[in-house]
């Protein structure tokens, strides 16, 4: 069995196009024009990376973006003065802080104080509630993109067995939520695994769409999956490799070749879950934005 690759860089760049037209009919119908605020604390290399691609997405689709550098020994006082000036600014529809913060800042309190109705990465706590109960609210984006490449490839989880591997507050809790919803693109029945469930492999063999976010390098085997399974690897972890000119490569937490070779359709790393994150982050700032035409 030769599994389908679920390409979410295709994937995310239909979504893009979907979110380009509307934004072209939010500025002529109301003349409005989505903004993102995104908030980079200290030099990290990966974050300012990633802070550059939101950037770059965003402009390509016609999103305002702009971003705050910040020095990593800038006082909690100031950061948190800055989130309250984004959240009273008319033109900013979503508020992303860059994770993870120096130490001397409380990530919570920040994270907290953002207008729950910017909140575009989706974890204030009155965004995650919502998201608990199947109300209306922004919904985190990993989780979100994975819900997505399922209903684009065709993938309908209701009625099915999900089984996550991982139960960060990241990915594995909400992704086991929002499917477990009753309502569009949910209405599975879902099992949570982590590090305490006993003959883990029994319980991955259940699942017809096993998604795996653990973050462990290639930890999900062919005898793990069960023969047609939807496989979505959520993962992206850095192994060293020697025969690479950079001297390593980035692997999912799933074995990719050999799962391939048992399921029906199989998530890549790259290539896969990562391009859906920030697609996502786009998304959720544009339905503030609609909102904010709407009033």
């Amino acid at each position: 069995m030769a599994a389908q690759v679920i390409d979410g860089n295709k994937i995310a760049a239909q979504i893009r196009g979907e979110l380009e037209q509307e934004i072209r009919g939010l500025i002529a119908k109301h003349g409005v024009t989505p903004g993102l605020a995104v908030v980079l604390v200290g030099e990290n290399p990966a974050s300012q990376q990633y802070v550059k691609n939101k950037n770059k997405a965003a402009h390509e689709i016609g999103v305002y973006s702009e971003q705050h550098n910040l020095a990593k020994d800038t006082p909690e006082a100031e950061l948190l003065a800055l989130v309250g000036k984004l959240n009273a600014d008319p033109k900013i529809d979503g508020i992303l802080v860059q994770l993870p913060l120096p130490k001397h800042i409380d990530e919570k309190k920040v994270l907290n104080l953002i207008d729950p109705n910017k909140d575009v990465d989706g974890f204030h706590p009155m965004n995650l509630g919502r998201m608990m109960v199947g109300d209306p609210g922004f919904l985190p984006c990993t989780p979100h993109g994975v819900v997505k490449m399922l209903a684009y490839s065709g993938f309908k989880p209701a009625g099915k067995h999900v089984v996550v591997v991982g139960r960060s507050n990241i990915v594995g809790k909400p992704v086991a939520n929002m499917l477990l919803q009753k309502a569009e693109n949910a209405d599975a029945t879902v099992t949570v695994c982590h590090s305490r469930t006993p003959d883990l492999p029994a319980v991955t063999r259940q699942a017809d769409i096993l998604i795996a976010a653990i973050g462990k390098p290639e930890f999900i085997t062919a005898d793990m999956v069960k023969p047609g399974a939807v496989v979505i690897d959520v993962g992206v972890n850095r192994v060293e490799d020697p025969g690479s000119p950079k001297g390593f490569r980035w692997v999912g937490d799933v074995k990719f070749d050999e799962v391939a070779a048992k399921a029906a359709a199989i998530s890549p790393v790259p290539g896969g879950v990562g391009p859906m994150t920030i697609t996502m982050l786009l998304y959720n700032t544009v339905q503030s934005a609609r909102r904010r035409a709407s009033k």
